[in-house]
């Protein structure tokens, strides 16, 4: 990403938790980036957004859930962390950039798993993807980078919280009761009969 004359850059994963480890990285490698997808708030998906409309940041991490809909120009790279295991995903994800005839770069990365993904890509394109395999350095250069700093949870928001008393705001604890025999009300161990786990 350093090496890449980059305007603005989707990184597409196939998982929220992907999506926020690939941000965590970029940012311990000092490249600013942030994170959409289904467990980002309304508001945090809307301020991600629009510090990568503005060019306040300049990679954008997404799921292809989160990233429907997005419609952001001068996207000039698609990085995918991990292909999709979905072929016309993969057209969609790529379709984000070079659009209204700019041009634009995709770029994936394949593991080992998921050389059947890229047969079904270029099966459904009908075009064989160059391959370049990883620089001879990439793992002595991978260790010099700086381990991701733990993050610390995130604030829920307005979120009631209850002691487990049973108790809201000053009133009364509620009893509930069940008539002997109705179900539910026995204490004690569940009895099972007939055949045995």
């Amino acid at each position: 990403i350093r090496s890449e004359p980059i305007d603005r850059a989707l990184v597409f994963t196939r998982t929220k938790h992907g999506a926020d480890r690939v941000v965590k990285n970029l940012r311990a490698a000092g490249i600013e980036a942030e994170a959409i997808h289904g467990n980002k708030s309304q508001p945090q998906r809307e301020r991600a957004l629009g510090l990568f409309r503005k060019g306040d940041i300049r990679i954008l991490v997404a799921t292809d859930i989160a990233a429907r809909g997005i419609d952001v120009g001068g996207v000039s790279h698609v990085f995918n962390f991990e292909l999709p295991n979905v072929a016309e995903q993969y057209v969609h994800r790529i379709g984000r950039t070079a659009r209204a005839g700019a041009a634009g770069i995709a770029i994936a990365f394949v593991a080992d798993d998921e050389r059947p993904y890229l047969k079904q890509i270029e099966k459904l394109t009908k075009i064989q993807l160059e391959i370049q395999p990883l620089p001879e350095n990439f793992v002595s250069e991978k260790a010099k980078l700086p381990k991701p700093v733990p993050s610390s949870p995130q604030p829920q928001g307005d979120r009631r919280r209850h002691d487990g008393g049973g108790e809201r705001a000053g009133q009364p604890k509620r009893h509930y009761s069940r008539p002997k025999g109705a179900p539910g009300a026995h204490k004690g161990a569940v009895r099972r009969f007939g055949g045995g786990r």
